[in-house]
């Protein structure tokens, strides 16, 4: 079984899409544990700001299975796979860590975890003693150095989906 880190955010109708993909990530990887949501600032555009949380689970499905999963979850939740890259999200659902897996074609490790506390922060709270594949630090020990200043993180309560929606 491998340890696999799941960014989940959007700024469209937040708390009730984020309580909808919880739900389905729950159903497709039992056992999924789920940081606290944090609202903040969109970044790259001007937008609502984002709602995010990581999830953490074991499996022993290959990244190419769990990024389809990802995908129809996304789907779900009203996400348009060809939406353009800076702007305001349904839903999205990137694969942040695989274990210890290098894999750049697959954007493994995320390359952007490190410098982004909306994952860094909830992913270190789900999985501290993790390490990072290529920095070679745990999660905790990247966020203890993060300068948590620069961009806010304020924790909200998501309430569950109801099954169906």
């Amino acid at each position: 079984m491998t340890q696999v880190l799941v960014a989940a955010g959007s700024n469209v109708e937040p708390g009730r899409r984020l309580a909808t993909a919880m739900r389905e990530l729950a159903v497709a990887f039992p056992g999924v544990r789920f940081s606290t949501a944090y609202r903040n600032a969109a970044v790259g555009f001007e937008g609502e700001d984002f709602i995010n949380l990581v999830a953490a689970f074991d499996t022993g499905l290959p990244p190419q299975a769990i990024l389809e999963r990802l995908h129809a979850i996304e789907a779900l939740c009203g996400r348009e796979r060809d939406a353009p890259k800076w702007a305001p999200r349904s839903m999205d659902l990137d694969l942040l860590l695989y274990g210890d897996l290098e894999a750049p074609g697959l954007r493994l490790p995320r390359p952007d975890l490190a410098r982004r506390p909306y994952m860094l922060g909830p992913a270190a709270q789900v999985a501290p003693g993790m390490r990072h594949p290529t920095l070679g630090l745990t999660l905790a020990e990247l966020w203890s150095r993060f300068d948590r200043d620069a961009h806010a993180l304020v924790p909200v309560a998501l309430a569950p989906a109801p099954p169906g929606n």
